[in-house]
């Protein structure tokens, strides 16, 4: 059993859908815990940070670009979320990211649609309302982008203690 931390970042389309509570509740609802919260609008360091540069490598510069522009477009809500194998599980609830492709039942697949094709063809972002980090290496770099020390919080939740 490992305990990991992980960071989502619910987009500037999923608030400005007003799907926060949702989104937030599926997490708790699995048991996670929420280590640290915010609701922030992205700068541009901030947003360059996250999306590296390594993203312009695998993807292509114009990609990375629309990416950053994608997560100042509104304020954010970041989160750290805490759990057993939490960035799988994360991912899980999140779903694949291209929405048409997510299942029924993840937040892409239940609440966006729009393929990586059509995007494409009009020249716009996915808007796929959130960012999970895809693994351990991932968490460990996004999380300081986002988050202080004095910003995490350790705590006891139901499932810590029934777990104990």
């Amino acid at each position: 059993m490992k305990i990991e931390k992980t960071l989502v970042l619910i987009k500037p389309d999923g608030v400005m859908r007003n799907l926060v509570g949702e989104i937030i509740s599926r997490f708790e609802k699995s048991g996670m815990k929420i280590a640290g919260m915010k609701m922030i609008w992205a700068e541009d360091k901030k947003a360059q940070e996250h999306y590296r540069e390594d993203i312009a490598e695998k993807y292509g510069e114009k990609i990375r670009k629309n990416l950053i522009e994608y997560i100042k477009e509104g304020p954010i809500i970041a989160l750290v979320l805490q759990g057993v194998d939490s960035i799988k599980v994360t991912r899980k609830i999140v779903g694949s990211t291209y929405p048409n492709e997510s299942l029924p039942g993840t937040i892409r697949g239940d609440f966006a649609h729009i393929s990586k094709d059509y995007a494409n063809a009009k020249e716009i972002n996915v808007k796929n309302l959130i960012h999970a980090s895809s693994d351990k290496k991932d968490a460990e770099t996004e999380i300081p982008i986002w988050f202080n020390k004095k910003e995490m919080h350790e705590y006891k939740t139901l499932h810590d203690l029934i777990n104990l």
